[in-house]
């Protein structure tokens, strides 16, 4: 099947990234995330925390238009061709504690940094008019070779960002995103309990200190 962006521009999947994943899954350790996805565990923590009436976090969906269709058979229909109706914005959103939570899922399969290219001008522009709004806007970020997740604030990506108009380099360093990003320590289910970290990041932002814990 094919899918194009609103522009026309084709839309591939970064296979690459995939197949590196792959590799690196079959190494991990822990039986209950063979296979998993990071928009799988999160999923996987936001139906936990709705049906503890946690938080309502819910993944956006995205509209698609159909341009052609074939029909192998009556019974049957294959989607051959197809459009993104609007640029994406972020994956996911919903309401937590009185606050409105916005947020992308990015996985790398680098050792060292974060490549700005997984994230669109739009996005940075939507999450942008999130914080307008004191929303709470992030990515979550999985190091597929470390299997270590973090929370990266929209502050942090714009600084990124800024730098990389200016001409200086196009991704944020491991370094960085160690010292500047808020860690979602992994345990059984969910496995990515991520609600507790956000409450680090909203302190910090809201009372200007960071919490012991990041």
């Amino acid at each position: 099947m094919t899918i194009r962006y609103p522009n026309g521009k084709l839309y591939t999947p970064n296979t690459s990234v995939q197949k590196t994943e792959r590799k690196s899954k079959s190494k991990d350790l822990s039986f209950s995330n063979r296979g998993k996805t990071l928009e799988d565990e999160i999923n996987e923590a936001n139906d936990y925390y709705i049906k503890r009436r946690l938080a309502i976090i819910h993944k956006k969906p995205v509209p698609v238009q159909i341009v052609k269709v074939e029909y192998p058979s009556r019974s049957a229909a294959v989607i051959r061709e197809a459009y993104f109706r609007t640029p994406s914005t972020t994956d996911y959103n919903g309401v937590w504690n009185g606050h409105y939570i916005d947020f992308d899922a990015k996985e790398t399969a680098s050792k060292t940094s974060f490549p700005l290219k997984n994230i669109h001008e739009h996005q940075m522009t939507h999450m942008q008019q999130v914080t307008e709004q004191n929303g709470v806007a992030f990515i979550i970020v999985r190091f597929s070779a470390f299997e270590r997740y973090f929370i990266v604030p929209y502050e942090v990506l714009q600084k990124a960002w800024q730098a990389m108009e200016n001409g200086n380099r196009k991704s944020i360093p491991f370094s960085t995103i160690e010292e500047e990003a808020y860690e979602i320590p992994t345990s059984y289910y969910p496995r990515i309990d991520y609600l507790p970290i956000i409450q680090q990041l909203i302190d910090a932002q809201c009372y200007g200190f960071e919490s012991e814990e990041k």
